[in-house]
């Protein structure tokens, strides 16, 4: 094979028949790699295939790590909510109780502060409760 088209005539002759032979299943064998890789970069369904394997893969890949990522989120989510939360339920109505206390000591510090609008409102109330027991009575 080394050899130009000159030199092959001439030197027929003088190789062996067995050596011939060799050179023959070597060059046999250098073809058939040769097609097989010319065949497997042509065959378009195999290619599709290992690019659908592939992208297989990285998807799983991915949903693995959002996966990951979700549960560490929600763990961490889950701390800051016993962090915000009463650790008992007697601490959650001491909690309500004390919210309750303050909003009834805002209520009575505007009532005392503004006295006129707190009676206006207060004779309303009284009116609406006159009428509702008159309109009762009436029946």
């Amino acid at each position: 094979m080394d050899q130009d088209k000159g030199q092959a005539g001439a030197d027929v002759g003088n190789r062996d028949p067995e050596q011939i032979k060799e050179e023959i299943e070597q060059t046999r064998a250098e073809l058939g790699d040769t097609v097989a890789a010319v065949s497997e970069k042509t065959d378009v369904k195999k290619q599709a295939k290992r690019k659908v394997a592939e992208t297989k893969a990285k998807a799983a890949a991915k949903t693995q790590d959002v996966k990951e990522k979700a549960a560490a989120k929600k763990d961490e989510l889950a701390d800051k909510a016993k962090e915000a939360a009463p650790a008992s339920a007697q601490e959650g109505a001491q909690q309500a109780s004390q919210t309750a206390q303050q909003t009834a000591q805002q209520v009575t510090q505007a009532a005392q502060e503004n006295p006129v609008p707190t009676a206006a409102v207060g004779a309303f109330v009284g009116g609406l409760v006159i009428g509702w027991m008159l309109g009762r009575r009436q029946r």
